[in-house]
């Protein structure tokens, strides 16, 4: 199992980022959430096998719609002590 942390920074709030992102889910063995932080950038946090999560997250930074919208963005391996139920929308 795998949890990952993703930052992204760019014109990625206000523009459906989050809704993209959770529908992207539906086609990946992910679970988690995504959320809007104050400081403009979107969290997104990934739990799942190794390459299904490095998959997802591939897809939504070099393979989708997204991509145009993404200035730069950050990745760290949480620990796994967090279980998801789902993929959110997190307030």
């Amino acid at each position: 199992m795998n949890t990952s942390k993703v930052i992204i920074f760019g014109k990625v709030q206000g523009v459906g980022f989050r809704y993209s992102v959770k529908e992207i889910a539906t086609g990946f063995d992910v679970v988690g959430h995504v959320k809007n932080l104050p400081n403009g950038a979107v969290e997104i946090v990934a739990q799942g096998e190794q390459q299904e999560v490095s998959e997802f997250i591939t897809e939504i930074i070099d393979e989708s719609d997204l991509t145009a919208l993404i200035a730069d963005h950050h990745t760290a391996t949480l620990d796994n002590s967090e279980t998801f139920k789902g993929f959110k929308i997190a307030e």
